[in-house]
């Protein structure tokens, strides 16, 4: 069983404690369910609470179907936890947290996260469109990067303005695969800031300690 806390193979080792034998339900093709069970366990890797439920059926007390009850969904954390700034990490990690239960809270969310990012790279726009253009037009971005950061603006703003349909003026629905989109584009845009200068770094410091013992000078 893998965990949906943090994605590492553990094994089933659920503490069971019955509902009741009170509770029947309709009729199913199987039988009538009448025991549910909740199922607790804490992730031996991560601490996370895992909770299941589970239902048995009437006849002969065989398991009927078992649920993900916490956490629901496999949870996305932001990349490099230890080198992205906490403020921003917390946005990415609630904005991957609820994206199949709210792509568009998701995508509000991830969209503000890149706001405070460019903000600190010192592009100050009040207008996220406006902060992309500043930041395209200084060509500092690998060009795969810059077409992704580029096509955020194309999805629309679908935080506080949301796009209409040209012809029938409905709004458009914030696809999941869009909210996943810009959760992917953070993951770029914190490595190109925050994960390689510090992995360049330490590379550099752990060359300039075997240089300083070789009584060598250390690199420019």
């Amino acid at each position: 069983m893998k965990c949906l806390h943090c994605g590492v193979e553990v094994h089933r080792a659920f503490q069971v404690t019955a509902i009741g034998n009170d509770f029947v339900g309709v009729d199913r093709p199987g039988g009538i369910w009448h025991r549910f069970d909740a199922l607790s366990m804490q992730c031996p890797a991560c601490s996370g609470a895992i909770l299941h439920l589970r239902a048995r059926y009437a006849a002969n007390n065989r398991e009927a179907w078992e649920r993900a009850f916490f956490p629901r969904h496999a949870q996305r954390r932001a990349s490099a936890a230890k080198e992205v700034p906490p403020y921003l990490a917390e946005d990415y990690d609630e904005a991957g947290s609820i994206l199949d239960e709210s792509p568009k809270a998701s995508a509000a969310l991830s969209r503000r996260c890149l706001q405070s990012l460019l903000r600190a790279q010192n592009y100050p726009q009040h207008d996220l469109a406006k902060q992309i253009d500043a930041l395209l037009d200084a060509k500092v971005l690998p060009s795969g990067l810059a077409e992704n950061v580029d096509a955020i603006r194309n999805i629309g703003n679908f935080a506080a303005h949301p796009l209409k349909d040209t012809n029938s003026g409905a709004i458009l629905p914030v696809e999941p695969h869009e909210a996943e989109w810009n959760l992917e584009v953070l993951e770029g845009l914190f490595d190109f800031y925050y994960v390689a200068p510090a992995r360049n770094a330490a590379r550099k410091a752990a060359l300039d300690a075997k240089l300083a013992a070789a009584g060598k000078p250390p690199m420019k």
